[in-house]
């Protein structure tokens, strides 16, 4: 009997898993995932590698090794995430080969705090590209103003790139012109197209959680009548955005030397209002060519009880286009919204990655 999960892979989404951990590599249970819960990729922050290093003594050995040479504590980070990382490209290697290279993609994402430094992001991609050292590595690049021209660079070089904290369709269609140009650039530069591959992290719950906040202090009963629909909202309309991009001239020209297009990736799936639907953000984005990268819990969820019945994104349009309209009625300023939660992204980006390197302090203090 198909699973929901099953049934998500075959309208064409991409399961991926939000987290990683060097204990969920040593007892196979990434294998498992893949084998029982149709997951083809891996998404990894900060974030999920302090909790992982706060469990449990699977990292003590290369900590203890760490320790004994010295190693500053930026590049203990490097060693210890790439080694996870490199793992899990290899146990995901057999669905790269067999996907054309779409599948058994992993994410590492670059120093945050680089996120407003166009030439140190575009540094740091190369160096974590060299250290894992594996096709099937994507590259996590923020989508900040500084961080489009990274885009570009990165990807001119052969570097596959994960674009991360989108919240804009403004910015989303910046994001996809930087892709595209950086394809233009890896041609030039004599790359194989088909070996690049990008994804573009539509964040979704978060959206949400700040729309809602903004409507209970409206107050009014139109204003609580449109709780929950400024993500789905914009994410429709992002997917709009990308059908339009990538059935113009300028991709097809790409695509006929090989390449591949930039998926829309839904980010932030979780949901954080346990009054909706703990499956709200994967049942209601459902469209071919993306992918979804969910926390187990919502992966769970949706294998347990998840209503797939296809699409439910493209005969969406008018009606996303209808709630933005009445969100602006009420007063909500989406530019505002998308504006601070890029921001706040960043700031907690950059807390979660001061948060890792404090950790890995810590446990380096004791594994001398």
């Amino acid at each position: 009997m198909t699973n929901p999960l099953q049934k998500l892979s075959g309208e064409g989404v991409a399961v991926w898993l939000d987290d990683i951990s060097r204990e969920r590599l040593s007892s196979g249970n990434l294998q498992e995932l893949t084998d029982t819960r149709s997951v083809v990729g891996v998404t990894s922050n900060p974030t999920i590698f302090e909790k992982a290093l706060k469990e449990g003594d699977a990292y003590d050995a290369q900590l203890h090794d760490l320790a004994v040479r010295g190693v500053s504590v930026d590049e203990a980070v490097r060693f210890i995430t790439g080694y996870d990382i490199r793992w899990a490209a290899d146990v995901l290697r057999p669905l790269y080969e067999s996907t054309d290279r779409t599948g058994g993609r992993v994410s590492l994402e670059v120093d945050p705090r680089l996120a407003r430094d166009t030439e140190r992001t575009v540094s740091e991609a190369r160096a974590l590209w060299w250290m894992v050292d594996r096709p099937n590595l994507m590259i996590k690049i923020p989508a900040t103003v500084e961080g489009l021209p990274a885009i570009t660079a990165a990807l001119a070089e052969g570097i596959s790139v994960n674009v991360t904290l989108i919240f804009s369709l403004e910015r989303y269609r910046a994001v996809m012109d930087a892709f595209l140009a950086g394809l233009e650039k890896a041609k030039e530069n004599g790359h194989d197209l088909a070996r690049i591959q990008s994804v573009a992290s539509f964040f979704v719950s978060r959206v949400d959680t700040e729309v809602d906040k903004r409507l209970a202090a409206i107050g009014t009963d139109a204003a609580k009548e449109l709780r929950g629909r400024a993500a789905l909202a914009n994410a429709r309309l992002a997917y709009e955005a990308y059908e339009e991009v990538f059935g113009s001239q300028r991709w097809k020209a790409l695509e006929a030397v090989g390449a591949q297009p930039q998926r829309p990736l839904w980010a932030s799936t979780g949901v954080k209002d346990p009054s909706y639907a703990d499956t709200v953000y994967v049942t209601e984005l459902v469209a071919p060519g993306t992918v979804n990268t969910m926390p187990e819990a919502t992966m769970e969820a949706t294998a347990d009880h998840g209503e797939i019945t296809g699409d439910t994104v493209r005969d969406g349009y008018d009606q996303a286009r209808a709630d933005l309209a009445a969100l602006a009625e009420v007063g909500i300023d989406m530019d505002d919204v998308v504006r601070l939660l890029e921001d706040e992204g960043v700031v907690k980006f950059e807390k979660s990655w001061k948060e890792l390197l404090a950790m890995v302090a810590s446990r380096l203090g004791s594994a001398g």
